[in-house]
């Protein structure tokens, strides 16, 4: 089974203008940042890694300061290529609505293991050190670490 089945079970490609991918190395550590406009605004932070973009919804919005601490829900795996992707999810599509691109860049990884994701994000809006704890099973606090 292949971690983009999720994704793909998720859509009708037909009818949605999101890529369908595949899994796909791509030598860097890029990490995106997406505004998205569906049933309730959120935002979906995803980090490539192992020829996919692991994937977490953000209702709050990423941490832009280190007294900030916000859940992270882990989605599914999306394709590499969907880090270039923004527009309109069709009306009775899973996602719809409008997403848009609010940041991205590169990060630097400090620690991946089942319990804690560090990383340093090098991005547009988002930088320094940042920290993704898991709480159960799809659940994180997503933390800016402090400086230094």
């Amino acid at each position: 089974m292949s971690s983009l089945d999720e994704y793909r079970e998720k859509r009708d490609f037909a009818e949605s203008a999101e890529p369908e991918g595949e899994i796909r190395e791509s030598g860097q550590s890029r990490f995106l940042v997406q505004k998205h406009w569906a049933r309730t605004l959120h935002y979906d932070f995803r980090l490539e890694h192992g020829g996919v973009l692991v994937s977490w919804a953000v209702p709050r919005g990423p941490p832009e300061a280190t007294s900030q601490r916000r859940l992270a829900i882990q989605t599914e795996d999306h394709p590499v290529n969907y880090i270039d992707f923004e527009g309109e999810i069709a009306e009775g599509e899973y996602g719809a609505g409008t997403v848009e691109i609010w940041d991205r860049g590169h990060y630097d990884l400090r620690l991946w293991t089942g319990e804690e994701i560090k990383i340093t994000l090098h991005g547009q809006r988002l930088k320094g050190n940042y920290v993704l704890i898991h709480t159960d099973a799809n659940r994180c606090l997503f933390i800016k670490e402090k400086e230094g």
